[in-house]
């Protein structure tokens, strides 16, 4: 469907805060919903929050709630995961992802992935 473009990450103490964005081919932007996965050193790949298609609508996993927040600019067709409150946990690869109609938890059910940003939270 479409390379997805990260941007953002790196490395932040815990307590800070930063942006990751995910470039979206102009062509699938407004028909998909937006998915963000993270997957830590010898774990799973595990669900972080997905925002629907038209942006009214967002879900994040438990473990961030209240934290981050997923928004989208349909004018640049870009993503934005703000996280803020960041703890040593949070450190993982992070992905976005794309899928046609609604969203999902499932990393199954996206057919186009960001190539993955690092971020690292020092305690």
């Amino acid at each position: 469907q479409g390379q997805l473009v990260q941007s953002g990450g790196g490395l932040v103490q815990a307590g800070g805060s930063l942006v990751l964005s995910c470039a979206v081919p102009a062509r699938i932007f407004s028909d998909s919903a937006m998915g963000w996965f993270r997957q830590a050193p010898g774990k799973e790949r595990e669900f972080v929050g997905f925002i629907s298609r038209n942006g009214r609508s967002t879900h994040y996993a438990d473990s961030v709630k209240g934290r981050f927040t997923l928004s989208r600019d349909n004018a640049k067709n870009i993503v934005y995961l703000q996280m803020s409150s960041l703890r040593p946990e949070d450190t993982a690869v992070y992905y976005c992802a794309a899928r046609s109609g609604y969203a999902s938890v499932q990393a199954s059910n996206y057919d186009s992935w960001g190539q993955g940003t690092q971020v690292t939270v020092s305690s």
